[in-house]
């Protein structure tokens, strides 16, 4: 059985892989270069499809800095150092504008020319609460819309089933099933503004909600041990 999964190359979608493929899933790797501000999670994502043996990994060329709007595709600095009740406040500047929307649509095109009705993505609210696109409801919606804008649901073939398995699981939860299923996080990156080394800044958002959860399992986040030795 096929499935779509968007892949960042960042924790959460690399975990999100790796339930797919353990629930017997033949998964089709999906990595979007869309004019974010580095490159480093794309080679992460070849790092990480690559130790999945994924069949195939398409990564689409598409420039979302055309028109900006956020920190990831724009000149605009990431904050740094923010406390967990600021991330909780309102919606970053580092959300990028209709990205999941954009990137879903890409997928569910790929899924229907594959003949295959599953997506996965793993889109998380517990730690990243402030952003639209990750919410269930939003999920919900996109899938009863696939399911009446293609022509394989139409014909009525089998429904479109988005998969959201980190939905409602905290950081730590999220590394635990991850360490269960053999994902290696040293190859993953989640920063927002790495080094051009892929040195991640450890002060941004992304950073300190990894650091934490790695933290509450009782380990240390393997890219600390990667760089810093």
């Amino acid at each position: 059985m096929k499935t779509v999964v968007l892949l960042s190359g960042g924790l959460d979608s690399s975990t999100a892989l790796a339930i797919a493929v353990n629930e017997g899933y033949e998964p089709y790797a999906l990595s979007f270069h869309y004019g974010q501000r580095h490159k480093v999670e794309l080679d992460a994502a070849k790092r990480v499809a690559k130790s999945f043996n994924i069949k195939e990994h398409i990564i689409v060329d598409i420039d979302l800095r055309r028109f900006g709007g956020s920190a990831l595709t724009e000149n605009i600095d990431v904050p740094k150092e923010r406390s967990e009740d600021q991330m909780e406040t309102g919606i970053p500047i580092t959300y990028v504008p209709a990205r999941n929307t954009i990137f879903l649509s890409y997928a569910l095109a790929w899924a229907e020319v594959l003949d295959c009705r599953h997506i996965h993505i793993g889109v998380n609210v517990l730690d990243y609460s402030g952003y639209p696109d990750c919410r269930l409801e939003y999920i919900e919606a996109f899938e009863k819309m696939a399911n009446l804008a293609t022509k394989a649901s139409v014909e009525g073939k089998e429904k479109f089933s988005i998969h959201t398995p980190l939905i409602n699981l905290t950081k730590a939860e999220i590394i635990q099933k991850g360490i269960a299923f053999n994902v290696d996080y040293s190859l993953t990156s989640s920063c927002y503004d790495p080094s051009s080394k892929g040195e991640p800044c450890y002060q941004c958002d992304s950073c300190q909600l990894r650091v934490k959860g790695f933290l509450e399992v009782g380990m240390d986040d393997p890219l600390i041990k990667k760089y810093k030795e």
